[in-house]
């Protein structure tokens, strides 16, 4: 066993310099980077979409989502079923920003339910208003 361990060579690692890199490398790095950007959900915005899908969850209304991120704009899309059309569908459309809104609520017939400047105002459009039952 210390014959083993001995044969082996200690392994040095060495950083390359700027102009040791290999054009492979900076060619496999620059196919990972999208060409496209991207329009995507920030945390914020996943955090408050993640808890309302949660509480409707736990009431029994949705049971799966999707999410979808274009290059044009980003989509929240929920579901009764998995096999079917999305209930409501929440997009994020920042060239609609300055003008009505870049968050949406739109239903499953493709009615605009609501539209505005803040995630949190929209979404509310889903939440159900507490009834006092007597």
């Amino acid at each position: 066993m210390t014959d083993r361990l001995e044969s082996l060579a200690p392994t040095i690692i060495v950083p390359l310099r700027h102009d040791d890199q290999s054009s492979v490398t900076n060619q496999s790095v620059a196919n990972l980077v999208p060409t496209t950007p991207q329009i995507t959900f920030d945390r914020h915005e996943l955090n408050a979409l993640l808890s309302l899908y949660g509480r409707k969850v736990a009431e029994g209304e949705w049971r799966d989502y999707a999410l979808d991120f274009l290059k044009d704009r980003a989509v929240f899309s929920v579901f009764r079923r998995s096999t079917e059309y999305p209930l409501y569908r929440i997009e994020k459309n920042p060239k609609l920003a300055r003008k009505q809104g870049a968050y949406s609520v739109v239903s499953a017939a493709g009615h605009i339910l609501k539209r505005g400047h803040e995630l949190a105002r929209v979404i509310a459009v889903l939440e159900k208003p507490v009834r006092l039952v007597v």
